[in-house]
């Protein structure tokens, strides 16, 4: 299957649920994490403006490792106490950061970092398979509409896990 990258159009919901259509065709009777991680990081990456990195990191049983991303050179290891990504993984909650220096132990991987948004990834089990993480070089890049529209997608990639 070919992708190419194409133009949203219309409200940042409607977008959205552009993407998201992309989403299922990418990941449909796919199984395998890493693949999906790596080709919904590409997705999302070039599909949205404003963002400095996109990716996941993996839950291995004791900590955050990180998986597979697109942008620059990012932290190997994030213990489930620190940083925003530590902080979602381990309230299990979606962490919305309008100005990432203001966030209590905020891990800087890249300084160009400004705000972030990290979706916890759960499996239905409850348990913890890690995270979706994007930042943005801009501060205060996410809203409510894009908090919605990326656990979507993160959902999408959880249900592709099987």
């Amino acid at each position: 299957m070919t992708f190419i990258a194409s133009t949203l159009s219309g409200s940042k919901p409607e977008q959205y649920a552009q993407l998201l259509q992309q989403v299922h065709g990418m990941l449909h009777g796919e199984r395998d994490r890493i693949a999906n991680a790596a080709n919904l990081s590409a997705l999302v990456y070039h599909a949205l403006p404003s963002l400095n990195w996109t990716g996941f990191y993996l839950y291995d049983g004791s900590e955050l490792v990180v998986g597979p991303f697109q942008g620059l050179p990012a932290c190997v290891r994030i213990p489930l106490d620190k940083g925003v990504c530590g902080a979602a993984a381990s309230t299990r909650r979606t962490q919305r950061v309008a100005d990432v220096h203001a966030f209590p132990g905020h891990i800087a991987c890249d300084s160009a970092s400004r705000s972030e948004l990290v979706v916890p990834l759960v499996a239905p089990d409850g348990s913890l398979i890690g995270v979706f993480d994007l930042d943005s070089p801009e501060p205060d890049r996410f809203d409510a509409d894009d908090q919605s529209g990326l656990e979507a997608i993160a959902r999408a990639f959880v249900d592709s896990l099987g």
